[in-house]
């Protein structure tokens, strides 16, 4: 198979990652090309996907070109500014810190 008669799925659990290549077919959906990796037969996806092209993002029916990357998004397990304030809480800088001089 070519690289221009392919698209590929893309998710990843915290213990696993998934690159699946399927074949292109024209008029193919982000959805369809999901189906046809057997991704589903493999992993428990979420009944709301959140999809994207190469990091933009996308819904089920937006149709596919040869060469796309259809990215599968889980939900965060935290926040990214909640890590870090939790490490800010921890880890005291800047007017909170005496300074001294030499």
């Amino acid at each position: 198979m070519q690289a221009a008669e392919q698209v590929w799925v893309a998710y990843a659990t915290p213990e696993q990652q998934f690159y699946i290549a399927v074949r292109f077919v024209e008029g193919m959906t982000a959805q369809q090309a999901i189906d046809a990796s057997a991704l589903t037969q493999q992993v428990t996806l979420a009944a709301d996907l959140a999809l994207g092209i190469f990091g933009s993002r996308i819904s089920a029916n937006t149709v596919l070109q040869a060469g796309d990357r259809v990215e599968i998004y889980r939900a965060l397990a935290i926040h990214p500014q909640d890590i870090r304030r939790k490490r800010a809480a921890k880890n005291p800088v800047g007017r909170l810190i005496k300074r001294h001089r030499l």
